[in-house]
């Protein structure tokens, strides 16, 4: 009998579906957004981009250095981490404070929990809790799209001022808001292509997105008044960024189909409730880690049995 047995170590199937391919993918898919945001706010963006993505990968490349490990920058995590984290950062934000909050992302977000895989939280939303704690006064004023001047975001003035911008603007992006949340068109196209590709789980964006807009409509419908619709909810600020690409991140979300519903109703039940009751008019950032905190105990409480037992 001439057959070898090898034993190897797992995994033992193999599909074309890589770390790699599924970083560069989403990559793929912010391409639009990224687009637009240099169409809405010219050179800013760029710089931003360029400054968030370069430090992010610098940063990574030097812990990995630093802990003996093989460098491996060209996996992509890191370069989405970076993109994400510009989209998300007003765009008059200078340059220097995109830079830490780029090494704040990766060194604390996520190489000191050990790298790829075991981070606790979304690295780009934790770099941009970061800039909000520390410098809040630059993450609070945003430029109108093409003009230079200052503007509250759609969200500050439902909240501040009882205003309600039209839902057109804000699903083509022709308002004031981070670099690149203010189109919900060109982040619908995208997320529908990760959706498609399989690199994220459809379940979270849809119980997210359908949370927010069932609650903020039976608000709305209550009180027509005071709470704006819950298509509003869903066009305005981050919330499309959020529920396509930071909420459906594999490593900080739970990993069972049932687990997947909790996080998303979790995340739109908290966005409702910050921006609406809040000190802040925005919540997708706070609900998204708060919920990558209780992931864990999501992950244990929707665990399926056995088959068997």
């Amino acid at each position: 009998m001439d057959e070898k047995l090898t034993i190897t170590q797992g995994p033992h199937v193999f599909d074309r579906l890589s770390t790699q391919n599924m970083m560069y993918g989403v990559c793929l898919a912010l391409i639009p957004a990224a687009a637009a945001s240099v169409i809405f706010f010219s050179w800013k963006a760029v710089a931003l981009m360029l400054a968030c993505m370069s430090s992010c990968l610098l940063t990574e490349a030097f812990f990995q250095r630093l802990r003996g490990k093989k460098i491996c920058i060209d996996d992509g995590s890191a370069l989405l981490t970076g993109l994400l984290l510009a989209m998300v950062v007003p765009p008059d934000l200078p340059v220097w404070m995109a830079i830490l909050a780029g090494v704040f992302a990766i060194g604390i977000g996520k190489e000191i929990f050990g790298g790829l895989g075991h981070n606790i939280f979304n690295p780009a939303l934790l770099g941009r809790a970061f800039l909000s704690a520390a410098f809040p006064a630059h993450m609070t004023v945003y430029s109108a799209p093409i003009d230079a001047f200052t503007s509250a975001t759609p969200l500050g003035l439902m909240k501040f001022e009882a205003v309600q911008t039209d839902l057109w603007s804000l699903f083509l992006g022709n308002v004031a808001g981070s670099v690149g949340e203010t189109s919900a068109l060109v982040l619908l196209i995208g997320g529908a292509y990760i959706l498609i590709r399989k690199y994220a789980d459809w379940r979270i964006p849809v119980s997210f997105i359908g949370s927010v807009y069932i609650l903020g409509e039976a608000l709305h419908l209550l009180s027509p008044g005071k709470y704006p619709s819950g298509l509003f909810h869903l066009l305005a600020g981050g919330m499309m960024i959020g529920a396509l690409f930071m909420a459906t991140d594999p490593v900080t979300s739970p990993v069972t189909k049932s687990g997947k519903w909790v996080f998303g109703i979790g995340c739109g039940i908290l966005v409702i409730v910050i921006r609406l009751w809040g000190g802040q008019p925005e919540g997708v950032m706070y609900s998204i880690l708060l919920m990558n905190a209780v992931t864990p105990v999501i992950n244990i409480a929707t665990k399926p049995k056995r088959y068997g037992t």
